[in-house]
């Protein structure tokens, strides 16, 4: 058997710095010395590469420009390897690789996004762990087949599916979660991996790279008190395609008369508004209760137990392939990518 072949893809983000030293100031890595810098990544079963942005970038500027440049790479690079890792600075990881799930289609191999709270240089870092590890994981192979074939997320012994991932600390080193879904693996002593949550799709086309992610979005956060003149501005904003309301528990808002009518309105000129709840872990049920039901009869679309992060990736990808208005709610509420129950 071959060595599996992985290729390093850095964008950014504090795992790419290096403290100096002499003067403590932080410093780009450089990723061509990457087995000097790492020697226990000789260690591995495999051949690694790597790649990065021109001018890596922090994740706070990261964009659907910059998710075409990674997807592009995987996509010239993806016969020639049999995992992908991606290095991305954490604030925006999960938004990053909930995009990346829906723009990869007929996807069969790893890509593992991974990041670090901590430079790779610092004496206490969490880079070298995460790193490893999520070279591991892309690296698992059975038969002559990737046992990992969908976009993760991996952070802090744990390996998550990328959309349904969320940023829940930025001090520690467990700094994400998984609400709704269960981790893909763990690493301890052994490297666990559950099986039965994973994707084990197989696809009869090719790898297809969809790129056009539309902007013209937005999300409403809902808060009592919330006032009609600050909700007809975010729906009457101009260009504004689709609209993610962040509600409270599983799926209600407030039931005051010009709240429904403002949505009733904006929905019937053809805008998508999303219902997502506000809480970590659960599931929008429109109809349970009296202030979701409301919603529903307008024509409010349920995004169950999606996260925020990956609704917006999802939004934005619907919008950007102009699906049909009538077959619009279908394929939001369809699970595309395992991204929700």
């Amino acid at each position: 058997m071959q060595k599996p072949n992985i290729l390093l893809i850095y964008t950014g983000g504090t795992i790419g710095m290096m403290k100096d030293a002499d003067t403590g100031a932080l410093r780009a890595f450089d990723f061509d010395s990457l087995l000097d810098k790492i020697p226990e990544l000789k260690l591995l079963d495999c051949d690694i590469q790597t790649v990065s942005f021109d001018k890596p970038i922090d994740s706070s500027n990261m964009n659907p420009t910059y998710w075409e440049a990674i997807a592009r790479i995987i996509e010239s690079k993806y016969n020639a390897f049999d995992g992908f890792v991606v290095l991305h600075g954490s604030d925006t990881m999960s938004y990053s690789a909930s995009a990346l799930s829906f723009m990869l289609e007929n996807l069969e191999k790893p890509i593992i996004f991974t990041g670090s709270q901590l430079p790779i240089g610092d004496l206490r870092t969490d880079a070298k762990e995460n790193l490893i590890t999520s070279i591991q994981v892309a690296s698992l192979h059975r038969d002559g087949e990737p046992i990992i074939r969908e976009v993760c997320l991996y952070f802090e012994y744990k390996l998550y599916r990328g959309n349904r991932t969320t940023k829940i600390n930025a001090e520690h080193f467990e700094a994400f979660d998984s609400p709704n879904y269960p981790t893909l693996a763990e690493s301890g002593v052994h490297l666990k991996v559950n099986h039965e949550f994973l994707r084990h799709e197989t696809f009869k086309e090719d790898l297809i790279v969809r790129t056009a992610m539309d902007t013209n979005i937005g999300i409403l956060k809902l808060f009592p008190g919330i006032s009609k003149p600050f909700v007809e501005a975010v729906i009457g904003s101009q260009n504004l395609k689709g609209l993610i309301i962040e509600t409270y528990g599983s799926g209600n808002a407030t039931t005051e008369e010009w709240f429904i009518q403002s949505l009733k309105n904006v929905i019937k000129n053809g805008l998508y508004v999303i219902n997502v709840t506000q809480c970590p872990g659960g599931s929008v049920t429109m109809g349970q209760y009296e202030t979701s039901s409301q919603l529903k009869s307008i024509g409010v679309i349920s995004g169950k137990d999606i996260t925020t992060e990956a609704a917006v990736a999802k939004l934005m990808y619907l919008v950007g392939y102009n699906i049909k208005p009538e077959e619009f709610q279908f394929y939001f509420e369809k699970s595309l990518r395992g991204e929700m129950s």
